[in-house]
């Protein structure tokens, strides 16, 4: 007895609730100045208009909220690694922050490698080094359906030379929005 006591009355409720929400104003107009009448009204107030930064540049890649700047999207690696450097973790980090808050967007990490080793070693080197960058988006909070990784190994180099610098520039994992 008491339960249906205390349904009916959390339906009256309700139901008061709904009503209150869907009331209208009136729609009663106000009547027209007469000529002669003085017809100034108050200005209404400025409105101040605040400048949204823009957070993606025309290509669709997020931009640093601090300089404007496009966020790097090249993260290098040493010789035989697949090790995040210090330098990488700020932009990496608010990679993290823009895709969390741009659920609808994702990224394909590639994995790349200089020209030394086997193909099967670089193939797998690279996979570990978009790993790598994925492992860090996904603990900064950024689902894991966002994310896709390809490794290319040594088939897509930056730099066609044979010297330490061009393979420096060559070991490198890339995010590419879409």
């Amino acid at each position: 007895m008491q339960q249906q006591w205390l349904r009916n009355t959390l339906g009256l409720i309700l139901a008061g609730l709904i009503l209150a929400g869907c009331a209208s104003k009136s729609t009663t107009s106000e009547p027209a100045p007469t000529p002669g009448e003085n017809t100034q009204t108050e200005a209404p107030a400025p409105i101040d208009v605040v400048e949204v930064p823009k957070s993606v540049d025309s290509m669709g890649n997020p931009l640093n909220p601090n300089t404007g700047n496009p966020l790097a999207r090249t993260f290098y690696f040493e010789f035989d690694r697949a090790t995040l450097s210090a330098s990488d973790l700020a932009a990496l980090e608010l990679h993290a922050s823009f895709l969390r808050g741009n659920r609808d967007r994702s990224v394909l990490l590639e994995g790349h490698c200089d020209e030394r080793g086997t193909r099967e070693y670089n193939l797998a080197l690279g996979e570990r080094r978009g790993d790598t960058v994925a492992s860090f988006l996904t603990s900064s909070g950024v689902n894991r359906s966002q994310i896709e990784i390809v490794s290319y190994g040594e088939e897509k180099p930056v730099d066609a030379g044979h010297s330490e610098g061009s393979w420096a520039r060559n070991r490198r994992a890339e995010m590419i929005y879409r």
